[in-house]
């Protein structure tokens, strides 16, 4: 059983995700997953209980499927021997009918969990309906190199009306990895193909997609964000597995088609959906066309996001207070920097003409971000502002960033070093030390 969070960090955890919440309203999100996910029943009920809070919250929902496990019990079940070439499956009419069963069996079960209400569970009071059809048209793949594939197909055209109809009536749209052809035949299709091919049609916002691998970095932590080119050079790498090289494919395709973000999570990961959408740190990896962050000069928008950056460091006295009427005044002052939406950096430049000089202040980052060299780039910012302003020399005070002063190139002190103005305005209870900076 997962332990109750104390109240207060429950508190502090739930009014965090109010951008999110604000953001995710009414946007549309894929969710695709293998068959491999629903054979462990415990973390399944877990996902069904997921898209019931994301259902809950306005978010329209399509849920795409596959059943490779399900299909090998079924050829087994047969007698049968599943066939592949260049890792993909061989289709014949025996693997179709296995598809089948395999495809039905699961949209039942899925129908049947997304319909529960129970009291006193995660699904009380849930009133979901789940729609599903014929959404996908496909063709063969005909014959790859010298072999037929016979019913393995690939995604022709996606109904993305018909979707959407069924998302604007709050209902959860449910997608196989089946399509069919205008002929009336039936193909089994990759559920990765389907997932990319629902994205884009859809213009989706978000296409989750739940996996054994996450990509890792060099100590084996999970890399929390990663750009397209990132991604592309990590795909060139040799040694990924064909089901990690076909989910980073589906990603990628989504991305340059228009898709603004692809989430890879891991299907063993409790909770992992709420932890990736509603935590900025996420315990997955975010995949954009673009990087996610912006430094750039702050405006009056940004300052709910200050306050709320550096009101802990103001309780804790390692800043001195600032409330949003001053703030609102000085705005112009401020360099921000803005991670996916939320500001997790900032820093202040106070010119003083007379002497040619400026303060570094209000200079605060997120605890979470202080390793990822934000810090450094707010610096830079700010001394390239000051140089616009013919500024020769940086000073800042600090009662607790002092050796981060000195690796910077600052040089310690003493307060008569300070502008007229400011030594009359120091605070001798703080005991702030001094540091001084001369710009190139």
């Amino acid at each position: 059983m997962t332990p109750t969070p104390q109240p207060e960090a429950f508190v502090r955890w739930f009014r965090q995700t109010a951008p999110y919440l604000h953001a995710f309203g009414g946007r549309t999100f894929v969710v695709a997953f293998g068959g491999e996910l629903v054979t462990d029943r415990a973390r399944f009920a877990h996902f069904i209980q997921d898209i019931n809070l994301l259902a809950a919250l306005g978010i329209r929902l399509v849920l795409v499927h596959g059943a490779r496990p399900q299909i090998e019990a079924a050829l087994k079940a047969a007698g049968q021997r599943s066939r592949f070439s260049k890792n993909q499956r061989i289709t014949d009419q025996a693997a179709l009918v296995a598809v089948k069963h395999a495809a039905g069996a699961l949209r039942v079960e899925l129908e049947a969990l997304l319909s529960q209400g129970l009291p006193n569970s995660p699904m009380a009071g849930a009133d979901i309906r789940v729609a599903s059809g014929n959404y996908i048209t496909a063709r063969p793949i005909g014959i790859v190199d010298g072999v037929d594939l016979q019913f393995t197909g690939t995604v022709r055209k996606v109904d993305a009306v018909a979707i959407k109809r069924r998302l604007e009536a709050e209902e959860i749209v449910l997608v196989p990895h089946i399509g069919y052809s205008p002929t009336g035949e039936v193909f089994n299709l990759g559920w990765e193909d389907v997932a990319c091919g629902v994205a884009v049609a859809l213009k989706a916002d978000k296409l989750l997609i739940f996996s054994d691998w996450l990509p890792t970095d060099r100590k084996g932590e999970v890399i929390a964000e990663m750009t397209a080119k990132e991604a592309e050079a990590l795909a060139r790498k040799s040694g990924l597995a064909p089901a990690s090289a076909r989910t980073l494919e589906c990603a990628l395709r989504s991305l340059a088609a228009g898709v603004p973000r692809a989430h890879l999570l891991s299907r063993r990961v409790w909770g992992a959906i709420p932890l990736e959408l509603f935590t900025h740190s996420g315990v997955g990896t975010m995949i954009t066309a673009d990087p996610v962050e912006e430094i750039r000069w702050a405006g009056i928008e940004d300052v709910r996001g200050i306050i709320a950056l550096i009101e802990p460091l103001e309780a804790e006295g390692a800043l001195v207070k600032r409330n949003r009427e001053m703030l609102e005044r000085e705005i112009g002052n401020f360099t921000v920097i803005e991670h996916d939406g939320v500001i997790v950096g900032c820093a202040a430049l106070y010119p003083f003409p007379e002497e040619k000089s400026a303060e570094f202040a209000c200079f605060a980052v997120a605890p979470e971000y202080r390793d990822a060299g934000y810090g450094e780039q707010l610096l830079h910012a700010c001394e390239e502002r000051a140089r616009t302003l013919k500024i020769r020399r940086l000073f800042a005070l600090t009662t607790r960033a002092a050796h981060w002063f000195l690796e910077q190139g600052f040089r310690p002190a003493d307060v008569s070093a300070l502008p007229e103005k400011k030594q009359a305005l120091y605070n001798w209870k703080r005991n702030s030390k001094v540091f001084k900076k001369r710009l190139r």
